[in-house]
């Protein structure tokens, strides 16, 4: 992997236009990445009650599997940004998730939780070169017009990714140990990567530089100068740190009475992704037709609502719950993930990070949090930490936002 995949010249310097070879190339090779990512990320998080009780830990540090995963990748979203911009997007994020996949492994073979904790930490750090680059690189290949669809398709395949890690590790890891559940998702991750080394076109829109000290500052800290960005921001930090508490604990309630499920079985409450896989490219294509910030806000409505389902005892009403969370969610960070990056008025890579600095900084923050939540109040607890995260989320959103 160099950096002349990102240098070699192509034909069409507008951008790919929808329907065409390279755009469909590009949209298959993020979607294979955002699979070996989000798989290899949250992969514990079905087997949480399994590693507890393997482990003899409480629900909330069996969930710094999750925690530590993430704020690994939070802080490596801003280097790996600078990585791009020196070496090509391309070579960055093929290096970023192919030294995850090394890390991956070693955390199922180290004998001590705590130490598969620090391991984690690692995988997310060079995980986090795919958040950092991806809607950078698609924002820069594809025709502007066509760059909000092709964000929403994007997230769509982080969906996807996130499910199989689940569905893969869950069933596997309850039968035959945790570890060899996270194993099997690490080889799918592995094939992913190889498919993406395949499928990704060089870039045609971007040639690698190297920023001065000076310039790379300017690149991060100017985009801090936007309140609205700021806001965009923030819709990351508070809306994935209540969607991860929701899902990180959703296993310990259904554990318990009066629903009393087995692991392998609730793991199938996370088919609620798909809504997540549906809802992401259609509010792309519907904030390009009408407003961002209205499809941003009712994404986040939606999601408050299916919150609010979650805490009627009836198991068809929690399933539903979540699909419309998950429709909500997704629907809101689609449009909230392109528009930190079109919105820069710095560096497009390091807004991007930026977004996920927060994003992925809530994740660890309150996917954990929701845990403490769960053992004060219980699962109202959760669902009330969620509530007001999404409550602060939405009114900064209608204050700040501009109609666009």
């Amino acid at each position: 992997m160099t950096a002349d995949d990102a240098r070699a010249p192509g034909p069409d310097r507008s951008g790919a236009e929808p329907g065409t070879p390279a755009y469909r190339r590009l949209l298959a090779a993020l979607f294979v990445i955002g699979v070996a990512t989000f798989a290899q990320l949250y992969s514990p998080q079905g087997l949480l009650p399994v590693i507890a009780a393997d482990q003899g830990v409480s629900a909330d540090q069996a969930a710094l599997m999750i925690s530590t995963a993430t704020l690994g990748l939070a802080l490596g979203v801003i280097p790996w940004s600078y990585i791009g911009d020196a070496k090509g997007r391309k070579p960055a994020m093929g290096w970023a998730v192919g030294l995850a996949c090394l890390f991956a492994l070693a955390a199922v073979v180290v004998p001590e939780f705590w130490m598969a904790l620090g391991v984690r930490f690692l995988e997310g750090l060079m995980l986090g070169g795919v958040p950092a680059l991806a809607v950078a690189y698609l924002s820069e290949e594809v025709h502007p017009r066509a760059a909000a669809v092709a964000a929403g398709t994007y997230i769509s395949g982080t969906t996807v990714g996130g499910l199989t890690g689940r569905l893969v590790a869950a069933p596997v890891g309850e039968q035959l140990g945790w570890r060899l559940g996270m194993l099997a998702v690490t080889a799918l991750a592995v094939v992913c990567v190889v498919a993406f080394l395949r499928l990704a076109p060089p870039a045609v829109r971007f040639t690698p530089r190297r920023s001065r000290i000076r310039e790379a500052l300017a690149s991060l800290t100017g985009n801090l100068r936007s309140a609205a960005l700021w806001v965009i921001y923030l819709q990351g930090f508070l809306t994935m740190g209540g969607f991860v508490a929701m899902y990180n604990y959703l296993g310990f309630q259904l554990a318990g009475p009066p629903f009393q499920l087995p692991v392998w079985l609730a793991s199938f409450v996370f088919l609620a992704y798909l809504a997540g896989t549906w809802s992401s490219p259609r509010a792309g294509r519907l904030a390009a037709r009408r407003s961002r910030r209205s499809v941003l806000l009712l994404g986040n409505a939606v999601m408050a609502s299916g919150v609010l389902l979650t805490l009627v005892p009836s198991l068809p009403v929690v399933i539903l719950g979540m699909v419309v969370l998950t429709a909500g969610f997704f629907g809101a960070h689609a449009v909230a993930a392109g528009w930190a990056g079109a919105s820069a008025v710095a560096g497009r890579a390091q807004s991007a990070s930026l977004y996920n600095l927060g994003y992925y900084a809530g994740s660890s923050v309150f996917g954990f949090l929701g845990g403490t939540f769960l053992h004060l109040a219980g699962w109202p607890g959760t669902v009330g930490m969620v509530l007001a995260l999404v409550a602060v989320a939405t009114a900064a959103a209608a204050l700040v936002l501009p109609r666009d």
